[in-house]
């Protein structure tokens, strides 16, 4: 590990050259610009971008930062960004790319830099499955840090269940080796406590035999959106839990990624993933394929490496906000809520209103306790929207909005991964009372110094 030499007549920039191996960039450098997020309207602006060649890197950075007063939050892909100013350093963890496979043990060690897309392609020759979100661009650390949502949610679980093991290094500076025996009070926080409790720098996961599903999107167009969730919601709630549904408003821009029936109009994707047989898993969905015809059908079996066709996530840069709220059930009432305030007659500003089915095997208790708070949760509903002209004004008021016009059938809870923010009392809503003060102890406890008190993160409030 990197000894840091004494810091005291110095500057940080200079004591960060002086220790770290990898890069150091401050504002107009080449490499500063690798803290431009891929929330594009979120402002990153760090004193300087340190890009970690290693952990003794991060170690590096993180006693400098402490010598110097300084905060330090990290970055691999820039999704879930939060702003950053001139009183932090950036870690950029990119270069930790780090992606072996074993198909013997079904296991796979990623590195901090590594995109779950990355995982895919070396796991799915071997009959073998990631537990992905819903778009594989993103990084494989923060999306396990904060438990992890899937496509197959509801037939495997959180992703974040088949953690065996992180590296991680401490606001101190510390390397630890976390799994459920060693340090397991952090290997507890890390699945759901997302940079609180360190910076990851590796993660060991476990890979399922998982080859195929059958599964995709049906669309339809905005006309018969009210007919679709009616139906969508009678539907999904007998789903046995081979079967993973979510329904999507979309309206999405004219871009040359975005099919041309879909384009600049209001419409309804229906997502379905299923673990069952062909035969069964189209019986199952055949109700919503005849609720009315479908301006495209694009279901049926897939190879495992193309699980990210279900959702079909937006992969380019760009100006977002979101909103986000779990509900513990969705009603007659709470349908027609949901169509006044988001249906294809409110005016809606919003590029995606989502629901997503939860239950299943994620409701029932992990085999290893960990900090995610929400099993008993029945929907997720996400509000995305895209700052930019003429619209980007009314995207956040329109979408507190909807998430107000649901509280009647509000947990109040948020999933940390669906709810960026620095806000504590936004922050407070993805944990209950006991699990915030485990956390926050917790961190006080590896981070004296409060070197990652930035960002999403569970602190003890100062006086």
């Amino acid at each position: 590990m990197t000894t840091l030499p004494s810091l005291r007549t110095t500057d940080p920039i200079s004591a960060l050259r002086d220790t770290v191996t990898g890069v150091v960039a401050t504002t107009g450098e080449p490499g500063y610009e690798r803290a431009v997020p891929w929330n594009v309207s979120v402002p990153v602006a760090p004193c300087a971008v340190v890009l970690a060649a290693d952990a003794d890197d991060i170690s590096a950075t993180m006693r400098v930062a402490a010598e110097f007063g300084l905060t330090v939050a990290v970055a691999a892909t820039g999704h879930g960004a939060l702003p950053v100013d001139e009183s932090s350093i950036l870690v950029h963890t990119s270069a930790l790319s780090e992606c072996t496979v074993d198909p013997e043990t079904r296991t796979a060690r990623v590195g901090a830099g590594v995109r779950w897309q990355q995982v895919i392609d070396l796991a799915t020759p071997h009959g073998l499955a990631p537990l992905v979100g819903s778009a594989p661009g993103v990084g494989v650390v923060g999306f396990l840090t904060g438990c992890g949502i899937g496509p197959l949610i509801r037939s495997v679980g959180l992703s974040s269940d088949h953690v065996r093991a992180f590296d991680i290094v401490t606001g101190t500076g510390a390397q630890l080796h976390v799994t459920p025996d060693q340090h397991a009070e952090l290997f507890w926080g890390l699945r759901g406590g997302k940079a609180t409790l360190g910076i990851v720098t590796a993660v060991e996961i476990d890979l399922l035999p998982i080859a195929e599903f059958y599964g995709g999107a049906l669309y339809f167009d905005g006309a018969d959106a009210a007919a679709v969730l009616r139906a969508w919601r009678e539907w999904s709630v007998d789903l046995p839990e081979d079967a993973n549904t979510s329904i999507a408003f979309l309206q999405l821009p004219p871009l040359p990624d975005v099919p041309p029936p879909l384009a600049g109009k209001f419409t309804v994707a229906v997502r379905y993933a299923s673990l069952s047989d062909p035969q069964s898993a189209d019986a199952l969905l055949a109700p919503m394929r005849a609720v009315a015809a479908p301006i495209i059908d694009m279901v049926g079996m897939m190879p495992y490496a193309a699980i990210g066709a279900v959702h079909a996530d937006p992969v380019d840069p760009m100006p977002t906000h979101e909103r986000h709220t779990l509900l513990r059930d969705l009603t007659p009432e709470g349908v027609e809520t949901l169509l006044s305030v988001a249906g294809p007659e409110a005016g809606s500003p919003q590029v995606i209103v989502e629901l997503r089915l939860l239950g299943g095997a994620m409701s029932r208790p992990a085999p290893v306790r960990s900090a995610f708070c929400h099993r008993d949760a029945a929907f997720s509903l996400m509000v995305i929207g895209v700052l930019a002209p003429p619209i980007a004004d009314a995207v956040p008021a329109h979408s507190a909005g909807v998430v107000g016009a649901m509280t009647e059938w509000s947990t109040g809870g948020e999933l940390p991964n669906f709810s960026p923010a620095t806000d504590a009392a936004r922050i407070a809503r993805c944990y209950d009372e006991d699990t915030t003060a485990w956390l926050a102890a917790l961190a006080d406890d590896h981070d004296p110094d409060g070197v990652l008190r930035i960002g999403q993160v569970v602190r003890t409030p100062r006086v």
